[in-house]
């Protein structure tokens, strides 16, 4: 959004969700930098300044507030291959990549040069990679200060800094103040309790909807939902550590947000965490951009979210299961593949102990492994062949980069179709414009049966026919 200081100064006064996340105003004669949904009194347009992200707030002398907290602000969404980059490359800083290989590694993770990933960031956020990183490690610092009971040790490297020395300085002189005095509550524990925190969206959010969802897929063993959470077990890789735990997720309508639990066995990894969280439940959306392009198509549920996933891999296995059996029959077989090849895990909770395989132990398993829980030979290949894409780092099925050509890569599996390719972009990689032809759902509810047709018929949704897709999928 262009920041045209008149605009965001209307969206400013009435407190319009919508723009939440979008930009932020920083008030001259408080130095302190808010959301545009904050509850203090609207400044004065001429004490206003405008950024297109905290970091270039911060950068400018500005002070997070303490009553709308910047670093619970929604984050964006879109089609634009430039604005995908650097989402993309926020993720990848989120995962810990600048800290361990610098700009170079970054940049090579993305596709690009280190030039042109700096002018992406000049363009969307107003600050180096490098700022932009600084400012995510301190904010993220503040909310675990601020939402746990962990050390300050312990927040200081799960935050992504090398020593609490650095730590202490940096937050000291950015903030104003020493760690320490954020607390609520100054005593440490030193066995924290689960992990709490909230991720913010833009309004409306159609939760039910998600929870149905993803309840017709759960995993036997891996996931569980109720008729108000959903949790899972969990496994993900920070710095070459595997970090292992679950998660719940929660709604909090009156407060446009989702409460994310998650056990202390994670604390290290919270930032990758939150990250899997919000892709997942697709909490950078602008439900409403979407509903109006969509039209009557999304006219009684405008705030349906597309469902991404925690693990690209699992998702990834989820589809090549399910090619040609309906949904109840994939979740009968992933489960048993989870209780032959699943990790035991002690969660406390008897229905959710089993983590997904990852594709290291799928690759040692092998087919034969796969088709005895009577998944179908070809297809046994296929996962044991994605998983050494994955392994070999041929394939990365993250929510970043170049999704096209991952699509490419992926139908280069023997295999992997159209079908199952789009099914990855739209659900794994969060690839707003999928469209699975030939999907049997879809041609009922559009009253086809020719794949070609309703393609064609498609093309009125674009860029955004995975909304689409959910909404007639709703329908049936």
């Amino acid at each position: 959004m262009p920041l045209d200081p008149h605009s965001c100064y209307r969206a400013l006064a009435t407190h319009d969700r919508r723009f939440d996340g979008r930009f932020f105003v920083g008030v001259a004669t408080t130095r302190i930098y808010c959301r545009p949904v904050c509850s203090v009194r609207t400044p004065r347009p001429e004490n206003c300044r405008f950024f297109k992200s905290a970091a270039a707030a911060e950068q400018a002398g500005f002070r997070p507030c303490l009553r709308c907290r910047p670093e619970l602000a929604p984050g964006s969404a879109s089609i634009d291959s430039v604005e995908r980059l650097a989402q993309g490359a926020i993720a990848l800083i989120e995962d810990g990549v600048l800290e361990e290989g610098g700009m170079p590694v970054l940049a090579r993770e993305l596709g690009i040069t280190t030039r042109h990933l700096r002018r992406i960031f000049a363009a969307s956020f107003g600050v180096s990679p490098i700022a932009f990183a600084q400012t995510h490690r301190l904010l993220l610092a503040k909310r675990l200060l601020t939402d746990t009971r962990l050390p300050v040790t312990d927040v200081a490297y799960a935050a992504g800094f090398q020593s609490v020395r650095r730590f202490n300085a940096l937050f000291s002189a950015r903030y104003r103040l020493a760690p320490a005095r954020l607390r609520r509550d100054a005593r440490e524990a030193s066995t924290p309790a689960p992990l709490s925190f909230e991720l913010a969206y833009r309004p409306p959010y159609e939760w039910s909807g998600m929870l149905d969802f993803l309840a017709a897929r759960a995993i036997a063993g891996v996931e569980r939902v109720d008729a108000r959470r959903y949790v899972r077990t969990l496994r993900v890789v920070r710095n070459d550590s595997v970090h292992v735990g679950w998660i719940a997720v929660s709604h909090l309508a009156r407060r446009s947000a989702l409460r994310v639990e998650m056990s202390a066995s994670l604390a290290k990894a919270v930032a990758l965490v939150l990250t899997r969280v919000r892709h997942a439940f697709d909490l950078a959306c602008d439900p409403q951009a979407i509903a109006d392009a969509l039209g009557a198509l999304a006219a009684d549920a405008p705030g349906l979210r597309l469902p991404g996933a925690v693990d690209g891999f699992e998702l990834a296995v989820r589809a090549i299961v399910g090619q040609q059996i309906s949904v109840k029959g994939a979740r009968t077989l992933l489960s048993r593949l989870v209780a032959e090849l699943g990790v035991p895990l002690d969660t406390g909770m008897p229905d959710v102990h089993r983590a997904f395989p990852m594709p290291q132990e799928i690759l040692n398993a092998g087919p034969a492994a796969i088709a005895r829980v009577g998944i179908v030979a070809a297809r046994a290949r296929s996962v044991v062949a994605l998983a050494r894409a994955i392994v070999e780092r041929r394939i990365v099925l993250e929510p970043r980069g170049d999704v096209p050509a991952t699509m490419r890569a992926l139908r280069e599996i023997p295999g992997i179709g159209a079908w199952t390719a789009e099914m990855i972009a739209m659900r794994g990689l969060g690839w707003p414009d999928a469209f699975p032809p030939g999907d049997g759902a879809l041609l009922r509810a559009l009253g086809e049966t020719s794949a070609a047709r309703a393609s064609a018929q498609s093309v009125q949704w674009q860029p955004w026919r995975s909304y689409a897709v959910m909404h007639l999928w709703r329908r049936l």
